[in-house]
């Protein structure tokens, strides 16, 4: 079931970021590449980091065409996806809540202790959204007042607490 739900929250992200890449006038490969960047930026960089061979999404091709999938639909179903917008960022914030929460877990498994878990799981969560923000010219949210990265980092932090 959580695979299942991790191939939503990738979705989730592509298509946040084929939306933020719309209001810039990119072309379709411009366009579809930001939205699968959005998705697999933050475990690309957490498995380079803790030099987990294979990437995820190597290991496991859903993960890009899910990514792919959602990104090129979006970008020709872009009025529809608008009216849905809201809960598309319900799903955005699962997906944080999910893949901060994984990747917490997994870096605790392979023997990190628990600060690395944190960051790691934090990063993995934030790091797509904020490639995203920077290669469309935007402040990352992260940095802005709402709370993001917040939440993901408290989750981090009691899942690490209650694993003890």
């Amino acid at each position: 079931m959580e695979y299942y739900l991790g191939l939503l929250g990738m979705a989730a992200f592509s298509i946040t970021g084929v939306i933020a890449a719309g209001k810039k006038d990119m072309d379709i490969f411009s366009i579809v590449l930001l939205g699968v960047v959005t998705a697999i930026g933050g475990g690309t960089l957490r498995d380079i980091i803790l030099d987990t061979t294979p990437i995820f999404w190597i290991a496991d091709l859903s993960y890009l065409w899910i990514s792919l999938i959602a990104s090129i639909a979006t970008f020709f179903c872009v009025g529809i996806i608008n009216k849905i917008y809201k809960l598309l960022l319900y799903l955005d914030g699962f997906g944080l809540a999910l893949f901060t929460i994984v990747a917490t877990e997994n870096t605790l498994n392979l023997g990190f202790d628990n600060t690395i878990a944190v960051f790691m799981g934090l990063m993995t969560g934030i790091t797509g959204g904020m490639i995203r923000d920077v290669l469309t010219g935007r402040m990352p949210l992260l940095l802005q007042k709402e709370f993001y990265a917040t939440p993901a980092l408290i989750g981090a932090i009691c899942f690490v607490a209650l694993h003890q």
